[in-house]
């Protein structure tokens, strides 16, 4: 369970319920406790330089009220964003977040969680009879923070009851026993983000082990909850088809057998942009992360800016080999997209 250094609440999260508990609740901690305007929170968090400041934010909780709710499109895998949570106290040296939340990633939740999902409703109604999805992870990961806000409880129960919405979220983190006995009516898919183990202990420090993901996949499989993973970011590494294919073969043996045809894959390969390979030098200087740019081809993205992406030959091998073994494993269907 995420433990924050220092939370700060943000004007007019102490006007609800849950903003007043979180108050109460990590004062009683001893937790160390500003309250300031929304542009003001930066302030709040100390530093003296790019490792410093990530640090730091990456201890930090923000407590605020979501006042804009028009929410964000989520392509390939959603079609709307549902903006529970902001961050992640994950340290993962290739996250995309680290440029994208700037210099002091901190996490958000957010304690007007009612008339977020009131929001959800209206866009619902505006594509019936077309069923919409809503991701509730695309800037974060809301696991670790559940025991503070119980926004993907209201979620799940809210979606079970949708017959025109599913709701997904993904997560590197294993602490979702208490969502195991809502009744979601399968409308709610909980993916895990994995990955090999060397990966993990190299690159994605503060976050779950690889066995202790799949043991959370056993456990969420089991209560009848749709599964899904993300494999990201894959390396091209030496052995890194054995090393694949182990841990494709360790989900199939997790997977309850009665919930198989409910799995669903979804595998990116490593790119990165140059202002994110700045950054990740200055936060992680010791990286070994491939970053050279000559070895990768440039390419430009949906939202305009250009990245560094394997070669051609080098994800058609990709492309191929997941196909090949999710296929025989799973079953045909399974694979989202591959990219």
């Amino acid at each position: 369970m995420f433990k924050p250094q220092r939370v700060i609440f943000e004007t007019g999260a102490l006007d609800y319920e849950l903003g007043r508990s979180l108050h109460d609740h990590f004062r009683s901690l001893g937790i160390e406790i500003n309250q300031c305007a929304i542009n003001r929170v930066k302030s709040y968090i100390p530093g003296e330089d790019a490792r410093s400041h990530y640090s730091h934010a990456k201890q930090t909780l923000v407590v605020g009220v979501k006042k804009s709710l028009t929410f964000q499109s989520c392509k390939p895998s959603a079609h709307y964003q549902l903006p529970l949570v902001s961050g992640c106290i994950g340290q993962c040296e290739y996250c995309y977040l680290n440029t994208q939340l700037g210099d002091k990633p901190f996490i958000r939740v957010y304690v007007n969680i009612d008339d977020i999902l009131n929001k959800a409703d209206k866009y619902i109604k505006e594509r019936l009879p077309e069923n919409t999805i809503f991701e509730g992870a695309a800037t974060s990961d809301p696991v670790p923070v559940e025991p503070y806000t119980g926004a993907l409880e209201a979620s799940i129960n809210f979606f079970a009851k949708q017959n025109n919405a599913r709701f997904r979220f993904v997560t590197k983190f294993t602490d979702i026993d208490s969502l195991l006995d809502l009744d979601h009516n399968k409308h709610t898919e909980i993916r895990f983000s994995v990955n090999t183990q060397s990966i993990i202990s190299v690159y994605e420090h503060r976050t779950a082990s690889a066995d202790k993901r799949i043991e959370a996949v056993g456990k969420a499989s089991k209560s009848g909850y749709p599964v899904g993973f993300l494999i990201a970011p894959v390396f091209l590494y030496e052995d890194w088809k054995q090393d694949y294919k182990d841990l494709l073969l360790k989900l199939r043996n997790t997977v309850d057998v009665n919930t198989t045809n409910n799995t669903s894959f979804e595998i990116i390969t490593h790119r990165y942009t140059e202002k994110a390979k700045n950054r990740i030098l200055e936060i992680f200087p010791d990286t070994t992360l491939d970053m050279i740019n000559e070895n990768r081809k440039f390419k430009f993205g949906q939202f305009g800016y250009g990245k560094y992406v394997y070669p051609k030959e080098s994800l058609d091998e990709v492309k191929e080999f997941f196909t090949m073994e999710i296929n025989q494993l799973f079953g045909e269907g399974t694979i989202k997209y591959i990219i």
